[in-house]
């Protein structure tokens, strides 16, 4: 007599419950089940098999499909409908056993959730080749189980990075809102305020202004192509090179051509050179600098591929200054845009950057320049700060909220002398 052969060392034992009022169907198929190495449990009534569902989650459920019993629970189609609706940890396999097969039969077996079905009498060969069926689609759904499990917890882990992440941007942003030290500045007549708002946590653009002597102030205005930490970055450079402190703002270094100042024009090529020979980097950037006299209200600036900066004269009037320009960083003999204008009493000039000029509607129009136009005759009777976040607002107005891009703006105004209002005589 031939020993019984072993289970494989990788097989899984699956418990397999059988449920039938008939003793003598459990016993023979217990009997065929135990030799194909899965472990058995009985039952002769579906309260009994519920109970065993809930104590031992059997994997495989083989019932017949006639259980007379009691509580209305009188088929295996109830069976199935109540180890569905139970509470597992796994999925469970469910096979019911008929008498004979129609197409009503499957229909109501499929809908109560069962998986298979087999015709009485049932051959060993077709019982054990069913329950095969049945471990490969129990092991597909663990696999699938294991592999959402493991995404779950990658998914955690991105989570707690993200969030680590988002912490450390807010707090960057919170620097990056510090590189422009001063929102607003008065230099005798003349009113200077600034915009930054980023579209992210951090972004490229950055604006400021620094005095370069009694009588004049520089004004930047610089937006680095890109988004996120390296734009950041770069400004967070670039802001150092134009601070107020004069052994760091390169605009300031008497070396640099023996006078108090360099000029806008020189400034440029001086980035341009550091862009390409200091920084191993594909990044370039935009830029406006401006070199004011603020007791004549001439204004030398450099345009370097910045959008135009605006002239509105004190009878409401707007044009666009410059030509445009070439980035910096980008061509090692770049042809910047030299723009020299004389601001007059009721005067101001706007300097924005392509996240306004280049806001989108919905319908993918862009704003322009006529647009920005439109915002400074609008709001004419608006200056400073007050004027800057009418046009913030209107940008988003136009773009429904939907900004792609940071937004920074220099506002210059020339502001017109008082006038003196003759009190009426008694």
């Amino acid at each position: 007599m031939l020993a019984p052969s072993q289970p494989p060392a990788t097989r899984l034992v699956r418990r397999v419950l059988l449920v039938s009022p008939n003793a003598a169907q459990r016993r023979i198929f217990s009997i065929q089940l135990r030799r194909a190495h899965y472990e058995v449990m009985e039952a002769g009534s579906v309260a009994d098999a519920l109970q065993l569902c809930q104590r031992n989650e059997p994997d495989i459920v083989l019932s017949d499909w006639s259980i007379p019993g009691r509580a209305g629970m009188e088929s295996g189609l109830d069976l199935c409908r109540a180890f569905r609706a139970g509470e597992r940890r796994n999925y469970g396999y469910f096979v019911l056993l008929t008498s004979a097969q129609d197409e009503v039969d499957v229909a109501q077996g499929l809908e109560a959730g069962a998986n298979d079905f087999l015709a009485k009498p049932v051959t060993t060969q077709d019982l054990l080749v069913r329950l095969a069926a049945g471990e490969r689609i129990l092991r597909v759904e663990e696999d699938l189980r294991a592999s959402n499990a493991q995404l779950r917890t990658a998914l955690d882990r991105l989570r707690d990075t993200q969030a680590a992440i988002d912490r450390d941007l807010a707090e960057a942003r919170k620097l990056q809102q510090g590189l422009v030290k001063q929102r607003s500045g008065r230099f005798g007549p003349v009113q200077l305020s600034l915009l930054l708002r980023p579209a992210g946590h951090i972004g490229g653009d950055l604006v400021g202004f620094f005095p370069i002597g009694e009588d004049r102030v520089g004004i930047y205005a610089l937006d680095v192509s890109g988004h996120g930490v390296t734009a950041a970055l770069l400004t967070a450079q670039l802001s150092v090179h134009l601070s107020g402190s004069a052994d760091q703002n390169v605009a300031l270094r008497a070396a640099q051509t023996g006078t108090d100042a360099v000029s806008p024009a020189a400034l440029a090529h001086f980035f341009n050179n550091m862009m390409l020979e200091e920084m191993a980097t594909d990044t370039y950037y935009t830029m406006i600098y401006g070199d004011l006299n603020h007791v004549t209200g001439r204004l030398r600036m450099v345009q370097a591929g910045h959008p135009h900066p605006f002239l509105q004269r004190a009878d409401g009037s707007v044009r666009p200054l410059g030509n445009g320009g070439m980035p910096i960083g980008v061509f090692e003999k770049p042809i910047f845009d030299e723009i020299d204008v004389t601001l007059q009493p009721g005067d101001r000039l706007l300097i924005c950057s392509d996240g306004i000029t280049e806001a989108t509607s919905p319908a993918g129009r862009l704003l322009g320049d006529d647009g920005v136009e439109a915002i400074l005759r609008t709001n004419a009777f608006l200056g400073g700060h007050v004027f800057l976040e009418s046009m913030a607002w209107s940008v988003s107005e136009y773009c429904r909220g939907e900004r792609q891009d940071d937004m920074s703006a220099v506002l210059i105004e020339y502001l017109a002398p008082a006038e003196t209002v003759p009190l009426p005589r008694r």
